[in-house]
Formats: C-alpha cells, sequence, structure tokens
C-alpha cells in the first residue's frame, strides 16, 4: 500500500468509526484525473475518490470544494460526505443503479436530453463559483509542468498554438462568465436507469466560464454524431439552436481542449502513465481541426469531433 492508499485508508477509518476497514480497490469505477472506487461500508456503497498523480500541482482542491457544494445545492451533483481539500480525497454516496453516459451511449437522445437539462440547471446557477477556468492560463501551467519534468511536446507545438490563439481572437468576440463544470466528458454524467435521473459528477475543473466550453466538451469527448449535436443544440438553445457566435465558440473551444487535454496527457505520460496513445488522438484531432477551420470556418462540426 502506498502513502496515497495508506491516507485514503485512514481517512475511510475516521470518518466510519471503524478501524477494521480496509482500502481494497476491488471495485474501480472509472478516472482520468484520478482514480475511483465503490466500497460497500457498514451496508450502504460508497464511491471513494483517490486523487491521481500531480494533481497537487494541478488542481485547487479548497475551491473545489466550495463548487462541489453549490452544485450540490442546485441538485446536479451527487451526495458528498468527506472532502479532504489538503489530499484531495473524497468519499460519495453511490447513486443506486447507476451507469455512466460514456456505458449507456452519449449519443442517446435520453443522454443528450439529460446532458443539456443539467447544464442549463447549472449555468443558470444564482451562486458563482469562487474561480475563472481561464483555459490559457491552466495551458501555461501544465507547459511549466512538463518543462519541470524535462519533458518534450510536438515539434509543431508553438507554431500551432499562436495561429489557434489568433484563430480564436479573431472569431470569438466576448465570453459570458457563468458557473461551469468544465470537464463534461461523458465518464462524469450518471444515470439512475430506474428512476431516470441524472447527475454530473466530480467538479475538479469548475468554475466561472463561457457555458459553450461545456457543451463543446460534451460533443468533443463523447464525439457526438450530427444527429445527437443536432438534438443538443435543440434541448439546450431551443429550436432555433445555437447563434453563429456561439457555434464558432464551440468550434473553437473543442479545439482549445484537444490543445490543453493533450498536454495535460503529456504530464500524465512523464509522470509513469500510459496516456500516450489519448495524447496523439487528441492532439491529432486538434491539429486537422485548426487546418480544416483555418480554411473554411463553416467546416461542420461533427465532422471535428471524429478521431
Amino acid at each position: 500500500m502506498d502513502n496515497m492508499e495508506a491516507l485514503v485508508q485512514r481517512a475511510l477509518r475516521t470518518v466510519f468509526a471503524d478501524d477494521s476497514i480496509v482500502y481494497d480497490k476491488s471495485r474501480f469505477a472509472g478516472g482520468l484525473t484520478n482514480y475511483n472506487y465503490i466500497m460497500e461500508i457498514h451496508g450502504k456503497a460508497y464511491v471513494i475518490r483517490q486523487p491521481g498523480v500531480m494533481t497537487d500541482r494541478m488542481l485547487n482542491r479548497p475551491v473545489e470544494q466550495v463548487n462541489n457544494v453549490i452544485a450540490a445545492g442546485l441538485g446536479v451533483n451527487s451526495v458528498c460526505i468527506y472532502f479532504d481539500q489538503d489530499t484531495g480525497i473524497k468519499i460519495s454516496e453511490y447513486v443506486d443503479n447507476a451507469k455512466t453516459f460514456a456505458v449507456l451511449d452519449p449519443c442517446a437522445p435520453e443522454c443528450v436530453r439529460s446532458v443539456a437539462a443539467l447544464l442549463k440547471t447549472l449555468h443558470a446557477s444564482p451562486k458563482p463559483f469562487l474561480n475563472i477556468f481561464n483555459w490559457t492560463e491552466e495551458l501555461l501551467k501544465y507547459e511549466q509542468i512538463v518543462r519541470e519534468q524535462n519533458g518534450q511536446l510536438f515539434s509543431d507545438y508553438p507554431f500551432l498554438k499562436k495561429q489557434l490563439l489568433a484563430f480564436i481572437a479573431t472569431h470569438v468576440a466576448s465570453l459570458e462568465m457563468l458557473p461551469c463544470h468544465n470537464d463534461t466528458v461523458p465518464e462524469n454524467f450518471l444515470m439512475n436507469t430506474v428512476t431516470g435521473r441524472a447527475y454530473l459528477i466530480d467538479w475538479e475543473y469548475s468554475g466561472m466560464n463561457d457555458p459553450t466550453w461545456d457543451i463543446a466538451a460534451y460533443i468533443g469527448e463523447s464525439r457526438l454524431t450530427h444527429d445527437a449535436i443536432t438534438a443538443l443544440f435543440s434541448d439546450y438553445f431551443g429550436a432555433a439552436g445555437p447563434t453563429a457566435a456561439e457555434l464558432i465558440k464551440i468550434k473553437c473551444f473543442v479545439m482549445a481542449q484537444d490543445l490543453l487535454w493533450s498536454v495535460w496527457a503529456v504530464i500524465r505520460h512523464y509522470s509513469g502513465e500510459d496516456y500516450l496513445d489519448y495524447c496523439y488522438n487528441r492532439y491529432n484531432r486538434f491539429r486537422h481541426d485548426l487546418k480544416e477551420l483555418s480554411r473554411n470556418p463553416n467546416y461542420p462540426l461533427w465532422e471535428m469531433v471524429k478521431w
């Protein structure tokens, strides 16, 4: 048992006042940034979050804790019973009969409707989040960590990054700052398949941001089809769909996210984890989309998000 696992076991024994609890990691529940495990304790199931490597450098846990509470108050988040802002260890109640949207099919109409409903509730929150999520600042932070690891980025990275920033400066006139999740991967959406109630979990990247970032993330991470994108736009924006300004922001943010998370994956690679395929997929898609959109800003969104 390594040091983090020992800290998790200590937290479990303290929270549940039971020194016989063994953190056995027998039921893995997924995760990229962190590792989540399901444990039954005293007759009830919980999800235990074990923070991943380098998360102490990449995330602001005190801010996450506050935003996590705000999201729970909106009814979109699962119930958290323990949060350690120093270590990032978190214990949440397990959602009964839960399946992630990645398992259910992120393109399915019921999933798309639930995503739109959850995001509309979140973006309309009367309480702002504590922080601003600025993807360019996050990118600079990740680049610095790669340098400290004596790592390398792609040879065309400086040129393509500059080209992307110029494209966004030309095509995005303004941003609207609303509470956003900022990591709307299909694995972070859960549905109780008996009641149909959906949840959005894992708020570590949450912060004030333009709401189209969340829309772009679900589309890009899920690689939605043309029909699923059309349905999501109708459910979220209404029958008219997004404005031209909103649509180009979504396209810009798909590219920005591919760039950002490919550098995130480089950090995980140099930390000893197997993220190279993920990195190559994200970066190559970014490279392709930037080329296509630079030639034609009307390049279809559903074509952009294919691998």
